[in-house]
């Protein structure tokens, strides 16, 4: 893996870390199984794109490509705690719907931005290649909203939907909107996942609607994979792991399809995905299996 694969490993690792915050937050925050990402990440991108053509300042195409995720992200858990669905068919529902909804936005399946004014024009300008810039401009992206995150999750509101995913019962019990937590909590995640859409737009060029195929499980990747390795027990770690653990799922993906002597191509992503993610799923089990013996024998 040459430099130039390993810089844009790296910025999409950070890319990528958007959408691991969102599953995290749904995931493991609210409980709340969605595949909605697999919609929003292409809605994001799409409604950022077409806007930009427009000639709408792509600041103001970015937040409203966030506004469109929240807006997906509110349908989910609204068909959900509102009628009662389960939350993985409510997310389906959602998902399938916005594949046309994506197309009805664009207008065809796919828009270029090449030529067009981005976020990421100024980048361009500047004296500095390319190839560490935009890398920088991803951390500082995720460094920001890693922080955002975990402000809002140590403050009360944030610790009132994390006592909704831990212990909805409980959480009521003590008078906290439970309903309102899940309406707002996969709104949030959802425009996570939409804001990294958009940014995917803008620093490749393109929006197309097939972009969400497998987002959701690279959002589970980056929380699994930085899981198994930091085995985190506070939250800003655990957030701190998914932006990791997406940078670590993307340079072995690289790694994995650029070596040579494995005989492995562009057509085994999805195999090499399956890969890791169980590696990284069996991972704390054997760590913890290892620790068990070790106990057992300094007992004995």
């Amino acid at each position: 893996m040459n430099l130039i694969q390993f810089m844009g490993a790296l910025e999409i690792g950070l890319l990528y870390g958007l959408v691991g915050i969102g599953v995290l937050l749904s995931f493991r925050i609210l409980d709340f199984p969605d595949l909605t990402v697999d919609g929003s990440f292409p809605l994001g991108a799409a409604v950022c794109a077409i806007l930009i053509v427009e000639d709408v300042n792509p600041w103001i195409a970015t937040f409203c490509a966030i506004l469109a995720g929240m807006a997906a992200g509110l349908t989910t858990a609204w068909i959900s705690v509102r009628w009662n669905i389960l939350n993985l068919l409510a997310s389906i529902l959602t998902m399938t719907a916005l594949y046309s909804i994506n197309l009805r936005i664009m207008g065809r399946s796919n828009i270029a931005l090449l030529g067009e004014e981005t976020i990421f024009r100024p980048l361009e300008s500047s004296s500095y290649s390319l190839l560490y810039t935009k890398p920088i401009a991803m951390f500082v992206v995720a460094g920001v909203v890693l922080v955002l995150i975990y402000r809002f999750l140590s403050s009360e509101k944030g610790l009132a939907m994390r006592a909704t995913g831990a212990n909805p019962r409980m959480a009521k019990a003590q008078g906290i909107a439970i309903n309102r937590q899940i309406l707002f909590g996969i709104s949030l995640s959802n425009g996570l996942v939409a804001l990294a859409g958009a940014l995917f737009a803008q620093g490749e060029g393109f929006a197309d609607v097939t972009l969400g195929s497998g987002t959701i499980i690279v959002g589970l990747a980056a929380v699994i994979v930085g899981e198994a390795f930091f085995n985190p027990k506070v939250i800003f770690t655990a957030l701190i792991a998914c932006v990791v653990g997406s940078i670590f799922y993307r340079l072995t993906v690289a790694m994995a399809l650029n070596a040579g002597f494995l005989g492995t191509q562009s057509s085994d992503l999805n195999l090499v995905t399956a890969i890791l993610v169980g590696i990284a799923m069996i991972t704390p089990k054997l760590r913890a299996k290892i620790l068990d013996f070790k106990a057992a024998r300094n007992s004995a």
